[in-house]
């Protein structure tokens, strides 16, 4: 198995358990999905990384693919929560609409000459843990308009995240 069909792999298992939250006999025990395929995820991550590295399998096409299917896996995780009875769809589309900007100012920074950013306050991982507990509280049922103000300091942590990247980069290349 190639570096890249590990991560293809990643994808697609995202992929799949996020339509499987769009079914329509919706059950909140299906959201313990979402923390058990984050971690199955990172693993995967990690082992991409490894076979890359350790085998010469490093390529252009490889970069490309770590970004945007990390940011699709992402976006079908998270995208589900705007159907959360009593949630604010608005909020949940907006947090992915920043989370792939906050991933691309990480990425534009190496095209002006920086390192790829990884800087918080609510990176990838900071996400994948909050809407990992957040599966799990609506796993056991605990939810309701309260996600709505989760949602709401997310974005805001986001948007400090665009920024935070943003500013970074351009310190790193002006020293």
């Amino acid at each position: 198995m190639t570096a890249n069909q590990v991560t293809l792999a990643a994808m697609a298992l995202s992929l799949l358990v996020g339509a499987t939250l769009l079914y329509p006999n919706w059950q909140p025990g299906i959201y313990w999905a979402i923390p058990l395929v984050m971690l199955v995820r990172m693993a995967l991550n990690a082992i991409d990384g490894m076979l890359a590295r350790e085998h010469n399998m490093q390529s252009a096409l490889g970069g490309i693919l770590n970004e945007l299917c990390d940011v699709f896996a992402d976006t079908a995780l998270y995208l589900p929560f705007a159907l959360l009875p009593g949630a604010k769809p608005w909020l949940v589309v907006g947090i992915v609409i920043a989370a792939v900007i906050s991933e691309m100012a990480g990425v534009v920074a190496v095209q002006i000459g920086a390192s790829r950013r990884y800087d918080g306050p609510m990176g990838k991982s900071d996400r994948a843990f909050v809407f990992g507990a957040l599966a799990l509280c609506v796993g056991l049922g605990w939810h309701g308009a309260w996600v709505n103000a989760l949602f709401a300091v997310i974005l805001l942590l986001i948007g400090v995240t665009i920024v935070n990247r943003c500013l970074n980069a351009l310190q790193e290349v002006n020293a």
